[in-house]
């Protein structure tokens, strides 16, 4: 009985197998056709939309230029002027005397309350831990090139200069006097570089005061060594 078996396999195996290949064939090739005309009516009208696209640029272009013609000077230039100013454009140098009123301002009590300037701020670094060193710079060509810029770079108005004190006196530590970190206030690199000129320029101009610190001395020594040379 096996024997049979194995041999009616053996015999039917070639035919099923043809049978086979051409059921495929048949089936297949009127789904690989309908496939194919799709493809061809898919870029036909994708060519036509191309076609009709351009041709109302081109009669859009020649209306406005036809209308730039027709009318009168003045009425067609500076159409963007009342666009609202480049947020990230740090192109513009902002005098001092402007930043020190502005630390007077209603505006900047609304922004930043009686908080600093750094102490709402928050650096973005990947992972748990933050780097030990900020980014060199928030500014790159007079634009900022970072989607958070540190708090100095991301406010136009805040300007270091060693007249500025009020501003500089956010960054120095009222305990020992010394300058804040970098990993503590999140400025850049470049910015912090920027803060310690300004801080040392005020204090050598007198505009910021600091105290020398105390150094106990121990007179004896000095005293016992007097005496015995008189001795």
């Amino acid at each position: 009985m096996v024997h049979r078996l194995h041999a009616t396999y053996l015999v039917t195996s070639p035919l099923n197998f043809l049978n086979s290949s051409r059921f495929y064939s048949i089936t297949m090739l009127p789904v690989a056709l309908g496939i194919y005309r799709g493809l061809v009516n898919i870029t036909r009208n994708s060519r036509g939309a191309f076609h009709t696209a351009s041709a109302f640029r081109c009669k859009a272009g020649t209306s406005t230029e036809e209308n730039d013609a027709a009318a009168p000077e003045g009425e067609g230039e500076d159409t963007t002027s009342g666009s609202a100013p480049d947020a990230k454009d740090r192109s513009k140098a902002i005098p001092v005397e402007t930043s020190i009123r502005y630390l007077k301002s209603a505006a900047y009590k609304q922004t930043y309350g009686e908080d600093f300037v750094w102490t709402q701020y928050r650096r973005n670094h990947k992972g748990m831990y933050a780097p030990r060193k900020t980014r060199k710079t928030c500014i790159r060509q007079n634009r900022i090139s970072t989607g958070n810029p540190c708090p100095i770079c991301r406010d136009e108005y805040l300007v270091l200069d060693y007249r500025n004190t009020e501003l500089l006196e956010q960054f120095i530590s009222p305990h020992s006097g010394d300058v804040l970190s970098y990993s503590k206030t999140g400025l850049c690199q470049k910015s912090h570089l920027r803060l310690m000129v300004a801080v040392q320029q005020a204090r050598d101009s007198g505009y910021l005061t600091y105290d020398v610190p105390f150094r106990e001395y121990d007179y004896n020594e000095y005293y016992g060594k007097e005496q015995k040379q008189k001795a």
